[in-house]
């Protein structure tokens, strides 16, 4: 797969130290605006954390910013269209066994997020989806492979061209069963 923009965590964290202290925010008003310890906040800030892309979300609104500004160091462009061709998304690593590639992060003031995951099955089948919550909505298509959703108190098997809707506000997580699986993911900013 070939990914026109390649973004690691370190780049990431540094963008948004650098765009914090720019905009003369503390650690603490950070944290409390994505609802995590000053100390974690600051772990994200070192790389020593990847950020979840939720809280890229929020730091992007805190900042003002695009959020494809903290993702690939540019503002988008494009307002009228944005054309992606096959395999060269904005493509971004945030959490193991998670890969992420925009589809959209060129198009100037987009309401939603659209992208392709690929999740990796876990080392250990016993090992639950790790749950995050952000605001928005959020809809799923599986496109490979197997996953399983968990939404709240529910699960979901999801099988190629399932698909589900939810409110994400639910703590929800998605992981691979048995082999690697691709879904299109669109989250509905707030």
């Amino acid at each position: 797969m070939e990914d026109t923009l390649i973004n690691n965590p370190e780049q990431i964290s540094e963008r948004v130290r650098e765009l914090r202290t720019v905009l003369e925010l503390t650690t603490a008003e950070c944290a409390e605006k994505l609802g995590v310890s000053e100390q974690q906040y600051r772990d994200y800030e070192a790389n020593v954390e990847s950020i979840p892309i939720s809280s890229l979300y929020k730091l992007a609104d805190l900042f003002g910013v695009d959020f494809t500004v903290l993702m690939t160091g540019e503002a988008p462009s494009m307002g009228a269209y944005s054309l992606v061709r096959a395999g060269h998304g904005a493509h971004v690593d945030r959490c193991p066994g998670y890969s992420f590639q925009a589809l959209a992060y060129n198009f100037k003031g987009r309401t939603m997020e659209p992208m392709i995951v690929t999740l990796e099955p876990k080392e250990h089948p016993e090992d639950e989806a790790v749950l995050i919550t952000h605001g928005g909505q959020e809809f799923n298509l599986v496109l490979e492979g197997a996953i399983k959703v968990v939404v709240g108190k529910r699960e979901f098997v999801l099988n190629e061209g399932d698909s589900l809707y939810f409110d994400p506000r639910l703590p929800h997580g998605q992981r691979a069963l048995e082999k690697t699986a691709r879904f299109l993911t669109i989250i509905q900013k707030e």
